[in-house]
């Protein structure tokens, strides 16, 4: 198989130039060519997010960009949280994307909306088609696993779920849960990298 192409969309809260954004792109360069790339509101300046077919668009925007339709590579959206959830809107929303994307990996889905209302954001993976990679830490208060669970069984895309055992919303785990699991952080983020290095080779 040839090296992918990874499409690396941020989260709400930090754009690409972040330091946890950086880190994954240095560690998924070991997999294949990883392009992150900004919304619109991060570069103008602007802390509150675009509504969703804005961000859909600036979505598509970044992916005709890194890879025009003529292009034969293997296409993967790659996505913390709201980039996660954003990518699998543009593979349900956008038949163009939908053909041309092999599979979609998200770091902390949000499948709990942060609000107050607490809304379980399920339509779209229900809708979705694309395979697609769920990597969450049991410590994520807006991807409770049980309601992943429930979610996956619901779903038809092929879904593969890789949790952290420990980690939060960022995939971090605390010092106290990695002395008791004799592990690092390094290494937490070593078996991460393997998981999607092991889904993107099934595409």
């Amino acid at each position: 198989m040839n090296r992918p192409t990874l499409l690396f969309a941020p989260g709400a809260g930090a754009g690409s130039d972040s330091g946890w954004m950086t880190a994954w792109t240095e560690r998924l360069d070991a997999i294949g060519r990883v392009q992150p790339f900004d919304y619109h509101y991060r570069l103008e300046g602007r802390r509150a997010p675009d509504r969703l077919p804005k961000l859909i668009a600036r979505h598509h925007d970044a992916l005709e960009q890194l890879a025009p339709a003529s292009t034969t590579e293997t296409l993967v959206l790659a996505g913390k949280s709201m980039g996660s959830r954003v990518g699998c809107h543009l593979t349900v929303e956008r038949d163009d994307a939908a053909d041309r994307v092999a599979g979609l990996v998200c770091f902390g889905y949000p499948l709990k909306s942060a609000g107050k209302s607490g809304a379980i954001r399920d339509e779209v993976l229900l809708s979705l088609g694309t395979p697609i990679l769920f990597i969450q830490g049991t410590r994520d208060p807006m991807g409770p696993l049980d309601l992943f669970d429930a979610v996956r069984k619901r779903m038809t895309a092929r879904s593969t779920l890789h949790v952290v055992d420990g980690g939060d919303h960022s995939l971090r785990c605390g010092k106290r849960a990695l002395a008791a699991a004799g592990q690092t952080q390094e290494e937490v983020n070593a078996r991460i990298l393997e998981a999607v290095r092991a889904f993107v080779t099934t595409l």
